[in-house]
């Protein structure tokens, strides 16, 4: 099957690399996605797996077309009973960038008619639109006149992991959290601290990572399982190797912030994710921090002041660097923000600088080396 894979912006790189670590093959990075081809094991895998993969896409159809006539013409010369019945039930998801097609949720409209309206002339009756857990769910993808049409075989998108069961003000993404984890290299081979954890999920998704625990091993339900070539038992051959491959991990994953309720939050949420023995949560302001051992991995997603309010955001800045400098000698700091302004006063040079975004936010991602004596800009 040819598939592709929708990631975030900036995070296409560690998704295609996750893709070749399951067997796929023909691999080749789009914007903010990657595509691939494999079998129904690779398939499954990738929904399983994959840490920074939203949805796992099958293209069954693509054409031009310049009006709704155009798109309901083509739409209908594709044969849906080949992907369900008339008992079964769909539901579109449709995104367009495009002037020919200014509103995504009227295409969606029109590729729904077009479907029900094949099955009603065929059978006399119609399948039911049902927008939470369908037979079939149709990604209608529209840019300009090009049109795409794939079945989503991922159904609610994979960053639900199942864990998140509250958050704090601004969650971060999971699938932004584990791209970052990946992102900074670490091989879970030293110690991981994450100083201003909120709901948890940065710490969370390092945890899975470092015990090559499958991100979606708790989903119970995806979209592949109402396909007309769902196998189970693949399926839970799928799911038993994974759950094989889960490893031991011999450092320490320590998660922290200042505020009892959002400490409340991730522990709940760790709870959930099964992880409570392998993450160390307690409540702690970050300049009381100490290092655990002689080298580590920080990864911080402070206040940026765009969502979250700050009295003085350029002194927090200065005393997260000014601390870490003084107390985490050897270990390497990541830190993400889209406040350029504050990160001015981390008085530390950086080593790399990646553009990601959190939500509608432009980011950077900075990572910063942790020497003897301290790396001064310059």
């Amino acid at each position: 099957m040819e598939l592709i894979a929708k990631t975030m912006a900036g995070l296409e790189e560690v998704l295609a690399n996750e893709l070749n670590s399951i067997g796929a093959q023909n691999i080749a990075i789009k914007k903010r996605a990657v595509a691939f081809s494999g079998d129904l094991k690779v398939l499954y895998r990738a929904n399983l797996e994959l840490r920074t993969a939203l949805r796992i896409l099958q293209p069954i159809a693509n054409f031009t077309a310049r009006n709704e006539h155009d798109l309901y013409k083509k739409i209908s010369q594709i044969d849906w009973s080949k992907y369900m019945s008339v008992d079964d039930t769909l539901a579109i998801d449709g995104t367009t960038h495009s002037t020919y097609f200014t509103h995504s949720k009227y295409a969606a409209l029109k590729t729904k008619d077009a479907i029900v309206d094949q099955f009603r002339n065929r059978t006399g009756k119609r399948p039911n639109v049902r927008v939470h857990n369908p037979t079939l769910r149709v990604n209608l993808h529209i840019n300009q006149d090009q049109c795409s049409v794939a079945l989503d075989s991922s159904g609610e998108t994979l960053h639900k992991r199942g864990y998140r069961r509250e958050s704090g003000e601004a969650p971060m993404n999971e699938v932004l959290a584990a791209g970052m984890v990946l992102l900074s290299g670490w091989q879970a081979d030293c110690d991981f601290i994450d100083p201003m954890c909120g709901s948890g999920t940065i710490a969370t998704e390092a945890a899975l990572f470092a015990y090559n625990i499958p991100p979606l091993l708790h989903r119970k339900e995806f979209g592949f399982m109402n396909w007309k070539n769902y196998q189970p038992d693949l399926w839970h051959t799928v799911v038993k190797e994974a759950k094989d491959r889960i490893r031991t991990f011999d450092y320490q994953i320590y998660a922290s912030d200042m505020d009892f309720r959002v400490v409340s939050i991730a522990r709940y949420n760790i709870e959930a994710a099964q992880l409570t023995d392998k993450i160390n949560l307690k409540r702690s302001k970050l300049e009381r921090l100490e290092a655990s051992s002689e080298k580590g991995i920080i990864i911080i997603n402070p206040p940026y002041d765009e969502r979250l309010s700050t009295d003085d955001i350029g002194g927090l800045y200065d005393m997260i660097s000014s601390h870490l400098k003084h107390n985490f000698i050897g270990y390497t700091v990541w830190i993400i923000t889209s406040n350029n302004e504050a990160l001015k006063r981390f008085s530390l040079k950086h080593s790399k600088k990646l553009v990601l975004y959190n939500g509608a936010l432009e980011c950077r991602f900075v990572q910063f080396e942790l020497y003897a004596g301290s790396k001064k800009k310059g």
